[in-house]
């Protein structure tokens, strides 16, 4: 079976959007990303602002979150019925289509499909914080708190719902520091690293 299907999964401030993106667009497949977000809203009826602000973050499991923050009667919190959403999406749309998904555990979601090339996007943290100043048009040290934020953010979620450390080469087949490749590099060495998968099938 071909690699029909790219997940991303990506340090803030990487470029592993950009690149997840430009992989799509060579390869003529869908892209997802933000597009799950306005899947996921019209699947569950939460406004797309909230699951963008929700859908990465692990649900609090002290008595105050069950308390106090969106968990209702079963103990299911919110965030946990967006995680069920998007994990049915997920699979649904690996098995309608090739296409490149970016974060969400997308790799986590699909690791039973022997279709699936995952990828972790990371950078130096200098390079990662001048990338954040320049496109949000913000300074140095918030841009440091947002990645620090953004980071421990996705790290929780990964870990919560996977069982697995985000990060972690072992849980994915490419890792790529884009700070020494560059976004066009690493959008070459996961092309070339899906043909070379494709050539021992």
């Amino acid at each position: 079976m071909s690699k029909r299907i790219i997940t991303i999964s990506r340090e803030f401030g990487s470029g592993g959007r950009t690149i997840g993106k430009m992989v799509a667009e060579k390869l003529g497949i869908a892209f997802y990303d933000k597009e799950l977000i306005e899947k996921i809203a019209e699947e569950t009826g939460f406004s797309q602002k909230f699951i963008e602000e929700y859908g990465e973050h692990a649900p609090g499991t002290n008595v105050f979150s069950y308390s106090f923050l969106g968990r209702d009667a079963n103990g299911i919190s919110m965030q946990d019925k967006i995680w069920m959403q998007q994990r049915k999406l997920i699979l649904d749309l690996a098995e309608k289509e090739p296409c490149v998904i970016v974060g969400r555990c997308a790799d986590y979601i699909l690791r039973d499909r022997t279709d699936c090339l995952n990828v972790f996007i990371h950078a130096d943290k200098d390079v990662r914080i001048a990338e954040v100043c320049k496109r949000m048009d913000i300074s140095v040290n918030k841009a440091k708190d947002m990645i620090q934020k953004q980071d421990k953010q996705r790290a929780s979620y990964y870990n919560y719902y996977s069982n697995k450390k985000w990060g972690d080469s072992r849980n994915y087949h490419l890792t790529l520091d884009s700070s020494v490749l560059g976004i066009d590099g690493c959008v070459d060495m996961i092309l070339a690293c899906r043909e070379k998968m494709l050539e021992k099938k």
